[in-house]
């Protein structure tokens, strides 16, 4: 804990303060000050929603340590999006201000502070219930690291990817920041066919010994604008020509100042310019400006857009469309859920005049941070930056896709009237095997009885109205395993391959029950989490909606943590013949890191397992590295090294026989955790 303390006193190193003071309060939970720094820490770097647990020992323990203490444990829960349970201690640290309306401390929150957040938790609680029709997917370790990974601008082909890191590997400066993190760089990727080339150091001029950010990217990949912090922060470009970016330089025009300007957006045409600032006269904090090309070259006739988009907080991140209309920003004002939420507004060139901002929902918003958003030309997809919990890391760079185009995409919570009888279907609990699927009639023919052989070929056909396809309801039921007591958990229902999320409705009693709209059979992944117990992650597959309202039933039982407790790490995938993951694992990595710091105290085993194909010494030695690179994952996001333990047994443990080409040796390939120590 000293050590920690001085880190932070010399540093601001939080990340490093972080892993020492985590410790402290897990060998320790009745060390207050460890417990808070722990919770705290937490809520300023990442993993937020796991600082209630912290939080809430301090409170226990003693509630006047921090007069706050209620309002930090709420954005905990907001993070997590546990809402309920956020608004319970909002309301609770309300009541505490309430009782001393004169406390003047550093450590008070004003009430117009809380009453935002039970608004974003109470906006949070509508757009989870009904998620739209989007597919977030991690763009690829290609592209993202364990660092933060944010402002993706691409060029209008979509071959050519720019952005924002803070990686160790390829930065120019060796050196660190005073967070004893590496400096901003910036790092370019290319795309052949669908897949990105690993991505490099866009390298000098460009890059320098300090912090460098990009912000946007011209349609035809040959402008560059930069941020530069100096001057308060100043918008630059570079241009690309004889196969080299030239030395980056101000923006030509009134677009600078002795304020910050940050982030920028050119349109198509190269006439107008969007741009942030928190420069004088603005609405509060920073606001989205415009500005026009003149007749010289230079950006003139700056205007502010005005209350229709910028609020008393902050606005930033803007996209232009290629419509030249439609303006894509980030808020964290209006009627958001927390953090930096998406919106889109539209110019009328008739009025002169912005529509109200429209938030794009979730889950492309989450109570974080959700910024820096780019659409392609044809509107189909998106890229942008989000914590989420697939993430590598920090920030990561995300695709954001929709059936119905982006623009248009619908809640899929929609819901179509019911005009059959229900039919019930029950899986168990513990087969491995799909849900059965419910096979109905084929719908009866209408037959007209005044029909006979002999009328005229001409005469009009009967035509059956088309039915309305029913959503298929598809139940989750949680309980205990071994008392088989319902248990109220985290569940979520999501596409194996595109993470498109299944609405939801919570009915209590451990009961959740998801609406499922597409008419085809499709993969899917089922989530459980709860403190104490072991997470779930299945892959299903699930019929589709019909012309027949259907009901089918899943029950899973959790297994609470003990000794000799063990589970399997389905979702884990590896590079053929290698110990590096593949971009789908990193969801079933944050899984168990969250059970990890969750349970304090507790030690694991991680064992990697393959199959029977060639040799024994050589599959002991590759299960020992992938256990290892489990291991080795754990550990670089702050886990005790000695709380894990990495072995490979190779071929030797087998779960079925390995005859089988498809499955068996399928399922052979696997890595598993069990508890040694709880």
């Amino acid at each position: 804990m000293a050590m920690a303390e001085d880190i932070l006193e010399s540093t601001k190193a939080m990340d490093d303060a972080r892993g020492l003071v985590v410790t402290a309060a897990d060998l320790d939970t009745t060390f207050i000050k460890a417990n808070y720094e722990a919770g705290h820490l937490h809520l300023m770097t990442i993993q937020r929603d796991q600082a209630a647990q912290y939080l809430l020992r301090v409170l226990r323990q003693d509630p006047d340590y921090r007069f706050d203490i209620e309002y930090s444990i709420g954005e905990s829960y907001q993070y997590g999006e546990d809402f309920d349970k956020a608004i319970y201690y909002y309301n609770r640290y309300k009541e505490r201000l309430a009782k001393k309306p004169n406390y003047q401390g550093k450590d008070r929150v004003e009430q117009v502070t809380v009453d935002r957040a039970i608004y974003e938790c109470e906006n949070g609680k509508e757009f989870v219930s009904n998620p739209k029709n989007f597919s977030i997917v991690n763009i690829g370790r290609e592209i993202n690291s364990e660092y933060e990974d944010y402002a993706p601008v691409l060029n209008e082909n979509e071959d050519e990817i720019v952005f924002t890191t803070r990686r160790r590997d390829d930065n120019l400066n060796q050196n660190v920041a005073d967070d004893n993190k590496p400096w901003e760089d910036i790092f370019i990727a290319r795309k052949s066919g669908n897949t990105w080339s690993y991505a490099k150091n866009i390298g000098e001029p460009v890059n320098g010994q300090n912090h460098d950010s990009n912000t946007a990217l011209s349609a035809d990949g040959k402008t560059l604008f930069l941020y530069n912090d100096e001057n308060g922060g100043d918008i630059l470009y570079t241009n690309f020509e004889n196969g080299v970016w030239s030395t980056p330089v101000p923006l030509p025009g009134i677009i600078n100042s002795s304020f910050a300007e940050k982030s920028v957006s050119i349109s198509e045409d190269e006439k107008s310019l969007y741009f942030s600032s928190n420069r004088p006269g603005g609405y509060g904090g920073l606001d989205i400006y415009r500005a026009t090309k003149d007749s010289k070259g230079e950006w003139a006739n700056v205007k502010n857009l005005g209350p229709a988009i910028n609020t008393e907080l902050n606005e930033d991140g803007p996209f232009i469309d290629y419509d030249l209309v439609t303006l894509y920003f980030s808020s964290e004002g209006r009627k958001g859920m927390g953090g930096y939420d998406v919106f889109k507004s539209t110019f009328n060139p008739n009025t002169n005049e912005w529509t109200d901002p429209e938030n794009l929902g979730y889950p492309i918003n989450t109570p974080d941070n959700d910024i820096y958003i780019v659409f392609s030309k044809d509107n189909k997809r998106a890229y942008y930056s989000s914590v989420r919990e697939d993430g590598m890391g920090y920030t990561d760079i995300y695709l954001i896709t929709s059936p119905e185009g982006i623009k248009n995409a619908q809640p899929v919570t929609k819901k179509l009237p019911v005009e059959e009888p229900v039919a019930k279907v029950d899986t168990a609990a513990t087969t491995p095997q799909d849900p059965v699927v419910v096979k109905n009639d084929p719908p009866k023919t209408t037959v007209d009885p005044n029909k006979t052989k002999t009328e005229p070929k001409t005469q009009p056909k009967v035509v059956e109205p088309k039915k309305e396809i029913i959503p298929l309801k598809y139940v989750v039921t949680v309980v205990d395993a071994a008392s088989k007591s319902p248990l109220e958990a985290k569940v979520k229902l999501q596409g194996a391959k595109d993470n498109v999320l299944v609405g939801m409705s919570p009915q209590g009693g451990g009961i959740y029950e998801f609406t499922i709209t597409n008419a085809k059979a499709k993969d899917y992944r089922l989530s459980v989490d709860l403190p104490g117990y072991v997470f779930v992650n299945q892959n299903l597959k699930i019929e589709g909606a019909t012309t027949t309202a259907k009901t089918v039933n899943r029950t899973i039982e959790l297994v609470k943590l003990a000794e000799r407790v063990t589970g399997v790490l389905r979702n884990i995938y590896f590079d053929f013949n290698k110990a590096t993951f593949q971009t789908e694992s990193y969801g079933e990595l944050n899984k168990l890191e969250a059970m990890m710091r969750q349970n304090e105290g507790m030690i694991i085993e991680i064992s990697g397992h393959t199959d029977a194909v060639g040799s024994k010494s050589y599959n002991a030695f590759l299960s020992q590295k992938r256990a290892e690179a489990v291991k080795d994952f754990l550990t670089k996001k702050g886990v005790d090294t000695r709380r894990i333990k990495a072995v490979g047994y190779g071929e030797s443990k087998p779960i079925v026989s390995n005859d089988d080409e498809e499955e068996g040796r399928e399922i052979n390939r696997r890595v598993e955790f069990k508890v040694i120590q709880k």
